[in-house]
């Protein structure tokens, strides 16, 4: 079946960079909106950046300007590029692929219904 595998994840100073990369087991036209979200402090995970298979992108304010998220031709692969990172971006980060365009917010860090998938997170380590 449909799966995601996220890689990427590590520590790095603040300032620093990091690339997460998210892969799916194959492409679907049942999921054309992938993104990537990130859990907080109360285990709640919010939408900090998607794409569509039409290349439309969102990003929460707290990335704008130091994030960018890419999709190679495939449409199988969904990357995070993520610059100036800082503590605050410490977090476990989950890519995420649904039918519809993903919810901003998320109660738990999985998936919430069968028209979407979520991979196991990765983790990212800001040291200051």
């Amino acid at each position: 079946g449909f799966q995601l595998r996220e890689s990427g994840g590590g520590s790095v100073q603040a300032g620093g960079s990091l690339t997460l990369s998210c892969t799916a087991s194959e492409y679907s036209l049942d999921r054309p909106y992938m993104g990537w979200y990130r859990q907080n402090s109360d285990n709640e995970c919010d939408l900090i950046a998607s794409i569509s298979s039409d290349g439309d992108t969102f990003y929460t304010d707290a990335v704008k300007g130091r994030f960018t998220i890419t999709q190679d031709s495939a449409k199988t692969t969904v990357s995070l590029h993520m610059n100036s990172l800082n503590p605050e971006d410490t977090a476990a980060y989950y890519c995420a692929a649904g039918r519809g365009r993903l919810h901003l917010w998320h109660l738990h860090c999985e998936a919430s219904g069968i028209h979407e998938d979520w991979g196991q997170g990765t983790l990212v380590i800001i040291s200051s």
